[in-house]
C-alpha cells in the first residue's frame, strides 16, 4: 500500500555524510515538530536527478524556507558515500539533507519503490516530493515516469506551501 496524504511516516534511520563523517538521522529527528519538504530521486548523479530535480530545490531553497518550511531533504536508494559525493558536487552540502536509504527500507515502507532492473539500477525509489508536518504527510506528488521531474519539482512544491 502506498502512503497517502494524512498518513504518518514510518520510522526509519538514514545515513548522511557530514564534515565529521557519517551520521544516523532518524525520522523523529528530521520530522518531529517540524515542517519539512522531502523529495526522492531514483538515483544520485542520474541525469534527470542531477540536471533538473535537485537544482530546482537548491535554487529555490531560501524561498521554500521563507514559506515556513524548517528543512529540506533529498532521499535516494544509494549509500552515504554516493549521497555525500553528490551533495559536494552539486553544491548542496550543508544546504539540504542528502539522505541515504541504503537498503530501500523506508522507500518500501512508503510503497514508493520502483524496480528499475531493466535499466541496470535495481530497486530504487520512485521520484516524488512531499510536505511533511510533524511526521504526517500533507501533500504528495509522485511522478508517473522516473525520467520526469515536473509534478515533484520545486515549482509544484512552492505552489503547495
Amino acid at each position: 500500500m502506498t502512503i497517502a496524504i494524512g498518513d504518518k511516516l514510518p520510522a526509519a534511520t538514514f545515513k548522511e555524510k557530514t564534515a565529521d563523517g557519517p551520521v544516523e538521522v532518524t525520522t523523529d529527528q528530521l520530522f518531529k515538530g517540524k515542517r519539512v519538504v522531502l523529495f526522492a530521486v531514483p538515483g544520485a548523479f542520474t541525469p534527470t536527478c542531477s540536471l533538473n530535480h535537485l537544482p530546482g530545490y537548491l535554487e529555490n531553497r531560501d524561498s521554500i524556507l521563507a514559506k515556513g518550511v524548517d528543512d529540506i531533504a533529498v532521499l535516494a536508494v544509494n549509500d552515504w558515500h554516493v549521497m555525500g559525493a553528490w551533495a559536494q558536487q552539486s553544491g548542496g552540502m550543508g544546504k539540504i539533507h542528502f539522505l541515504a536509504d541504503w537498503d530501500a527500507g523506508f522507500t518500501k515502507a512508503l510503497g514508493l519503490e520502483a524496480d528499475l532492473s531493466g535499466g541496470g539500477l535495481g530497486v530504487r525509489s520512485k521520484r516524488y516530493s512531499m510536505l511533511v508536518e510533524d511526521g504526517v504527510v500533507k501533500s504528495l506528488n509522485v511522478e508517473e515516469s522516473p525520467g520526469q521531474a515536473t509534478v515533484s519539482g520545486a515549482a509544484t512544491m512552492m505552489e503547495q506551501l
